[in-house]
């Protein structure tokens, strides 16, 4: 109604309106800058919405950057045609000759080539690529995209995130590309591979991002999933977001034949730049190391030990490391790790590695229903296994017994069993004897042989103490009871139903 009754009385004085040209000169103006505002921003929005209109420009863009690898490597001569007859047969020196077709060549050293890709992250010649393109290669070749090559050495490699650095030396300041930030990146987001599909060369494909976080065997696995065509010969090749930063390394696909059926997998930026500062400044990656054994949180395990959410990560064992030092113990769950919550093992796990060794954090557990905070020390991720105890005087054999519960057959520990499970003389616990295989714990996995250490987070070494833990369990409403079972000194926790008491 305003603007009606405005426009009215312009209506009925047209002298006013004569005598001020300016004024419909400036709401002329106005109109046609908001006009053309609106255009841009429903150009705008409709471009980020649909499909760019061409990648032409972002692959001319980034093409200087991405690289062909060609690797040789020399392996030994086949020498006896195995597994086509039997060692010593009188055919044997017959099937030697047909594999060499009249020559001694089978019996050479031979050199075997590879392709892959990769990319330049610096002026001064680094690249960045898969280890599984260059392990084992005697040289290293890399192919510019102007069309010269130059032989690389390798700086270091991370077969945990299947990285490796490579450097070549260049008459002048080579083309690159930088890093991108993966996790700004959403699912449905448009990207772009460049690599050496199959030989082919400097190829492009593009697609969206189908997913994040999928992991594929290693621990530290942070895959970006994406449509975009990869197949062989684009491991170690880029993968682009339109501004033409790299937000993965494109590494793997799942397919049933060996080629691109539109899933593929490059691992993220955000653990690559990681890994290749770590390799350009050691050689190597030093990653932080907690120095515990831990376990998911399921369900029935966050009742049987009276947690309201499903989360965090359930310590099995402390072997000595800064996890022992600091007072970190079996049956804790970690729930927060320097300042940031933790869902699941995998997650911590990522993120201690992350974490540079040396640098003090705070750890969050939950023990007996109480938070606590614990400060730790990270030291160097360590692969060796811990020393096992030397072994101790053991008890005096006791009479046989026997438990059948919770589908369980189950003996306290003697210097026999000790002796026939392989066990350390400090070893103690209930041996499982028999396992029904009808029961909820054969299906999780209880084997006869186990050894029983706790029961309700409570270490038990005879039948009595077992019984009083399952009374205890009840009596405190839970549904559930949490043992701690070791197999061939691997621990682990599993909550059984008392429903089967």
């Amino acid at each position: 109604m305003r603007s009606l009754n405005h426009s009215t009385a312009f209506a009925k004085a047209p002298a006013r309106v004569q005598l001020d040209p300016d004024l419909t000169r400036v709401r002329a103006m106005w109109i046609t800058a908001l006009g053309v505002m609106f255009l841009i921003a429903s150009a705008f929005n409709a471009a980020a919405r649909g499909a760019p209109e061409s990648f032409a420009d972002l692959a001319e863009q980034i093409s200087p950057s991405v690289v062909n690898i060609t690797t040789s490597t020399t392996v030994a001569g086949r020498g006896a045609p195995r597994g086509i007859v039997p060692e010593g047969s009188p055919f044997e020196d017959f099937f030697r000759e047909f594999q060499d077709r009249g020559g001694n060549e089978g019996d050479r050293p031979r050199r075997s080539s590879a392709l892959g890709s990769g990319f330049v992250i610096s002026e001064d010649g680094y690249i960045v690529t898969n280890n599984h393109v260059i392990e084992g290669a005697d040289q290293i070749m890399i192919e510019f995209f102007e069309g010269f090559e130059l032989p690389a050495t390798l700086v270091g490699t991370d077969p945990n995130t299947d990285i490796a650095l490579l450097k070549v030396e260049a008459d002048r300041p080579l083309s690159f590309v930088t890093f991108g930030n993966s996790d700004e990146a959403r699912v449905g987001d448009w990207v772009m591979a460049m690599g050496n599909p199959l030989g082919q060369g400097f190829s492009v494909s593009a697609g969206i991002i189908s997913q994040f976080g999928r992991a594929l065997s290693g621990a530290y696995d942070d895959y970006i999933q994406t449509d975009a065509a990869i197949n062989r010969g684009n491991s170690g090749g880029p993968l682009f977001n339109m501004d033409g930063d790299v937000i993965g390394v494109n590494t793997a696909i799942l397919s049933p034949n060996g080629g691109s059926i539109g899933i593929g997998f490059s691992m993220a930026s955000n653990v690559v730049t990681r890994v290749v500062d770590q390799l350009k400044e050691f050689g190597e990656t030093r990653r932080g190391w907690l120095g515990v054994r831990i376990q998911d949180v399921t369900d029935e395990i966050a009742e049987a030990i009276g947690m309201e959410d499903v989360a965090g990560a359930l310590v099995t064992d402390v072997p000595p490391g800064p996890g022992l030092e600091a007072g970190i113990e079996a049956g804790d769950v970690i729930i927060s790790f320097d300042g940031v919550d933790v869902d699941d093992t995998r997650g911590l796990v990522r993120q201690v590695g992350a974490t540079e060794v040396g640098k003090t954090v705070r750890v969050v557990v939950m023990r007996d229903g109480e938070s606590q905070t614990i400060a730790v020390t990270l030291g160097r991720r360590e692969t060796a296994e811990s020393a096992v105890p030397a072994a101790q005087p053991g008890a005096e054999p006791e009479e046989p017994q026997e438990l059948e519960v919770l589908g369980l057959t189950l003996m306290p520990l003697s210097d026999e069993m000790r002796e026939q499970l392989e066990l350390p003389g400090t070893a103690t616990g209930l041996v499982v004897s028999d396992v029904d295989e009808g029961s909820a714990a054969f299906e999780k996995g209880l084997r006869a042989g186990d050894l029983i250490t706790e029961a309700g987070q409570e270490k038990v070494t005879t039948l009595d103490a077992f019984t009083a833990q399952m009374d205890a369990a009840k009596e405190a409403g839970r549904k559930s009871l949490l043992l701690l079972v070791r197999r061939a000194g691997d621990p682990r926790f599993v909550a059984l139903s008392l429903d089967e008491g």
